[in-house]
């Protein structure tokens, strides 16, 4: 066992967001996000199995859902979305990364 940071290793011009898990069960799946100014597809929505909270380390994004409006999460904010909760990511910020942290469960 070793110490890791979140905040290392962060690559300042990814040509699409990056998706790192950091652990892996079969019950949970916890994930650091990298963005920076990448976004969901126009059409379809992410329709997930399990539930997902997400936070906002560092950044800022706008999260859209099919059925209420759009939330802005900035950094420290957090979110629970509910199995087959239709959402997508509409905007990061495309001059700095946004972490994220999220939790599959």
């Amino acid at each position: 066992m070793k110490a890791q940071n979140i905040f290392l290793n962060i690559p300042h011009n990814p040509e699409k967001e990056l998706f790192e898990p950091l652990v892996k069960h079969d019950m949970i799946v916890i994930e650091r996000i990298i963005s920076k100014g990448q976004k969901s597809p126009e059409s379809g929505w992410y329709d997930q199995e399990k539930n997902e909270w997400v936070m906002v380390l560092q950044g800022k994004a706008v999260l859209s859902f099919e059925d209420q409006p759009s939330i802005q999460l900035n950094e420290g904010d957090f979110i629970n979305i509910p199995a087959h909760k239709k959402h997508k990511v509409a905007w990061t910020d495309p001059d700095n990364e946004t972490i994220w942290l999220a939790v599959h469960y």
